[in-house]
């Protein structure tokens, strides 16, 4: 099965893995994953992510985090920018998520970042997805 969208693909297994009340949600590995999930754990959205390295590929686990039992911390995980709908920002432009309570994560010149830190590099980009 070829994966059109992988970051898509990312979002739906925490989301799942979040409804089902499970600790942690492995996944295969790419850099784009491992970028978003980065931030995810910098914001304390997440408790953390490991690599493993292993032929023939490599396999991403995200250990997400609960408020109190079974309360996941992330109330929405959505896809802005789409394969079919692709959604790009300027930096003066990059939108407040839920009132600053949320974030977005863009793909920018300088990597990947949150809104705020795009706005703060003077940099637009493709809006990936929202998380509050």
């Amino acid at each position: 099965m070829s994966m059109t969208d992988p970051i898509a693909d990312l979002l739906t297994r925490i989301r799942n893995a979040q409804m089902a009340g499970h600790e942690t949600v492995a996944m295969p590995f790419s850099k784009g994953k491992a970028e978003i999930v980065k931030i995810l754990e910098e914001e304390g959205y997440i408790f953390g992510h490991t690599v493993e390295h292993t032929k023939p590929f490599s396999t991403l686990t995200v250990h997400l985090k609960y408020q109190s039992e079974k309360d996941p911390i992330i109330r929405c995980l959505k896809r802005v920018s789409k394969p079919g709908r692709r959604v790009y920002t300027r930096k003066d432009d990059i939108p407040v998520v839920l009132g600053g309570l949320g974030i977005n994560i863009l793909s920018t010149s300088k990597g990947v970042l949150t809104g705020k830190k795009a706005k703060q590099a003077g940099v637009g980009g493709e809006i990936l997805c929202e998380v509050y």
